[in-house]
C-alpha cells in the first residue's frame, strides 16, 4: 500500500511517498480503508523531533492522528463489521492507504469523509476545556484564537449552551464570528479595551486557543486565575494558569463530537484538501500557522 513515511528528523522533505505492507487487525483493532486524514500541527511537530521526550516513534513513521473510512478487515473483539464508515483516532498513521484503529465511532451518514476526519482533535480539545471551565447559561466567556479550528468548534458550542462568547480574531474572520453568534472583537495591541468596550459585563471564563501572550491580560480582564485555560501558550506554567494537553480518546468522546454536529449544527471551517501524495506540502501549510481552515488529505 501507499504511505507517507519519514526516517529521520527533520524537515518537511523528510516525508517520502512510500510502498510499506498492509497492517493487519489485532485483538479489539480494525483495519480501516482510509478516505481522509486530518492534519495537525502535532504532526509537523513529531516530524521535526520536537516531540521526542513525550511522543517517540520507531522508523520508519507514518504521521496521522484523525482518520476516518471503511472499515475493511477486523482483529478478534472488534466493536465494528466489514463496511462500516467510521471515524476517530489511528495507532498506525492516518497517511495512508489503510490504517489500523480502535478508537473510532460510527461517521454519521450526513458528514463528508474530510468533515470527519477534521473532527477528532479540534472536537475533544474543545469540549474538554470548555469542561474545565465549567461555562454555564448566561455567562460570558472570553474566547481567544475563536476563528481557529478548535476555537471555532468551542465557540458554537458555548453559543448553543446559552452563554455569551467574546471572541478575538483576526479582522478577516470578524463577519464569520458574528454569524455564529459570537460577540467579535479584532485581535492585536488593545484588545483588551475593545473587549471591556464589547463585554455586557464581566468575563466569568478564559479559554486561549491562540497563545499570542494573552494570558496576562486576560488575567487582568478577569480578576483572578480562577478558570482561566490555555491550550497553546507555556507561560502559563510560570503564572499559575491551567494549561491543558493530552484528552481522552475514546468511543464516547467521538460520539458526543459527532452529536454536537449533526444535532446542534457545528462545524469546522476547511482549509485546503490535500492528495497523499502532497501531505508534505500540507505540513508546510499547516507550520506556516495560517491555513484558513482544517487541513485534510484526501487518500481513497
Amino acid at each position: 500500500m501507499r504511505a507517507i513515511t519519514f526516517s529521520a528528523y527533520g524537515g518537511p522533505d523528510v516525508l517520502r511517498l512510500s510502498e510499506v505492507p498492509v497492517p493487519e487487525p489485532g485483538p479489539g483493532q480494525v483495519r480501516l480503508a482510509v478516505r481522509a486524514a486530518g492534519v495537525n500541527p502535532i504532526d509537523w511537530k513529531i516530524r521535526n523531533g520536537f516531540m521526542q521526550q513525550n511522543f517517540r516513534v520507531a522508523f520508519p513513521h507514518t504521521p496521522g492522528l484523525e482518520v476516518a473510512g471503511v472499515v475493511d478487515a477486523v482483529g478478534e473483539g472488534a466493536e465494528f463489521a466489514v463496511g462500516d464508515e467510521v471515524f476517530g483516532w489511528s495507532e498506525t498513521g492516518a497517511y495512508a492507504e489503510y490504517a489500523l484503529a480502535k478508537t473510532l465511532a460510527p461517521k454519521p451518514a450526513s458528514l463528508s469523509w474530510a468533515d470527519a476526519a477534521a473532527l477528532p482533535v479540534a472536537g475533544e480539545t474543545a469540549l474538554r476545556v470548555l469542561g474545565l471551565l465549567g461555562v454555564r447559561e448566561g455567562e460570558t466567556l472570553l474566547l481567544h484564537g475563536a476563528s481557529g479550528t478548535v476555537g471555532r468548534f468551542a465557540a458554537q458550542v458555548a453559543v448553543a449552551q446559552g452563554v455569551t462568547v467574546i471572541g478575538t480574531g483576526g479582522s478577516r474572520s470578524l463577519d464569520d464570528l458574528k454569524s455564529l453568534g459570537v460577540v467579535p472583537v479584532l485581535y492585536g495591541d488593545g484588545w483588551e479595551v475593545r473587549v471591556r468596550e464589547a463585554a455586557p459585563g464581566p468575563v466569568d471564563a478564559v479559554f486561549d486557543a491562540a497563545g499570542h501572550g494573552v494570558l496576562p491580560g486576560s488575567v487582568e480582564l478577569r480578576g483572578t486565575k480562577d478558570r482561566v485555560v490555555t491550550i497553546a501558550d507555556a507561560a502559563a506554567f510560570e503564572l499559575g494558569i491551567t494549561f491543558s494537553s493530552g484528552g481522552e480518546q475514546s468511543r464516547e468522546v467521538l460520539t458526543g463530537i459527532a452529536g454536537w454536529v449533526t444535532g446542534h449544527g457545528v462545524g469546522l471551517a476547511h482549509g485546503k484538501s490535500y492528495p497523499l501524495a502532497d501531505a508534505a506540502a500540507a505540513q508546510v501549510e499547516s507550520e506556516g500557522g495560517h491555513p484558513g481552515g482544517k487541513l485534510t488529505i484526501a487518500v481513497g
